[in-house]
């Protein structure tokens, strides 16, 4: 009888996408209203950011940890600790806004930060239920649960913010109702466990696997693409501030480069099957490339609307080609170490990115910021195309 993982395990990867789609929710809902709550809360109007950088240092120094706790215990595991954590943080800062405590709400935001380190690993557990050949495939189907966040996110945000009395309380307890759905999602996963006795310290030693090649290209992709679209997604809407366009503009672009962001999730993969991962991640960088072009062309709403789609698109390109190159460049026994890496990699540029963006831009300005990424879309293009 033909096993059900001989290709790919729809049921599971459509399990993850659900999971992937309560996770950016989530995401999206606190990049919304973390800095407004953050505002209120504190006695200084200069931290009301700390919360968010405490959210994003979180989830990088924990990604190393939960690739390991995985490696050991196995994906299930650590994804119902990481959801657990997840409903803590939200109760904890529904409570904190209640209260009208400052700190508590900073601790929510580090418990929070901890679960998005754990959901980072659903796109490497979609491809551990596909075979190589549909591996990209089963990436793109999760990431695309992340469209769910373009629309719900804010929207819950914006319907549920006065709800509670202090503003933005109730958004955090209805968010608890999301986690639940993706911790029944989880519970529902038949994920293969990790091989008995199996150790982080088993296979060739990480500085070993960290010298391939084709490692070094999976990383410089995915952090290249996700810094460039981070550091400009978050001074888009100052930017467009600073060049007098409404707020409800601004949270039109940002939708609509939610979208672009998954939406091409749908296909990327098959795309990667037929054209091969490095012509994607070319088209990636030149995609990114187009969106500078555009940021520098004008200042209009349609400009930095079709600026942040562009991004978007090649974010999707560079991130998931670089996921599905970098699954083939360890064994089954190096997997844990070596998507802790990565992800630590990939996640400490965002951490900076989103920490740096807005002084960068209030400092150099908006022609600089843009023309700043170009190098390093540059070296990767270089890299992709050098490396065989």
């Amino acid at each position: 009888m033909r096993s059900i993982r001989a290709e790919i395990s729809y049921r599971d990867v459509g399990l993850l996408a659900l999971a992937q789609a309560m996770l950016m929710t989530g995401t999206s809902l606190l990049i919304s209203t973390s800095a407004l709550v953050g505002r209120n809360l504190s006695d200084d109007p200069g931290w009301a950011t700390i919360p968010l950088g405490l959210q994003f240092l979180a989830m990088t120094l924990s990604t190393i940890p939960a690739s390991l706790f995985m490696g050991r215990y196995g994906r299930r595991a650590g994804f119902l600790v990481g959801v657990s954590l997840g409903l803590a943080g939200t109760l904890l800062a529904g409570y904190a806004v209640l209260e009208g405590s400052f700190g508590l709400f900073c601790a929510a935001a580090v418990l929070l930060g901890s679960f998005n380190a754990t959901g980072q690993f659903y796109r490497f557990a979609a491809a551990e239920v596909a075979s190589e050949a549909l591996r990209a495939r089963a990436i793109g189907l999760v990431l695309a649960g992340g469209i769910v966040a373009a629309f719900m996110g804010p929207n819950l945000a914006a319907w549920t913010r006065h709800l509670a009395g202090p503003e933005f309380a109730a958004s955090y307890l209805f968010l608890s109702g999301l986690y639940l759905v993706g911790l029944v999602a989880i519970l529902g996963l038949r994920i293969p466990m990790p091989a008995p006795g199996a150790l982080p310290s088993a296979g060739r030693p990480l500085r070993e696997v960290a010298a391939s090649p084709m490692f070094a290209m999976a990383v410089v992709a995915a952090t290249v693409g996700y810094g460039v679209m981070n550091l400009l997604m978050v001074a888009t809407p100052l930017a467009m501030e600073g060049h007098h366009h409404r707020f409800e503009e601004a949270a039109f672009v940002i939708q609509w480069h939610v979208v672009a962001m998954f939406l091409p999730s749908f296909f990327t993969g098959d795309l990667i099957r037929r054209f091969g991962v490095r012509r994607i991640l070319i088209a990636g960088v030149l995609l990114n490339l187009a969106c500078v072009g555009v940021n520098f062309h004008g200042h209009g709403v349609g400009h930095y609307w079709l600026a942040l789609v562009l991004l978007g698109v090649g974010w999707n390109f560079l991130f998931i080609g670089g996921t599905t190159l970098l699954t083939l460049t360890y064994r089954p026994e190096e997997k844990a170490k070596t998507q802790a890496l990565n992800d630590f990699i990939v996640f400490g540029t965002v951490t900076l990115t989103a920490l740096g963006s807005g002084a960068l831009l209030a400092t150099l300005g908006w022609a600089v910021i843009n023309a700043l990424v170009i190098p390093f879309l540059l070296a990767v293009l270089i890299l992709v195309w050098r490396i065989r």
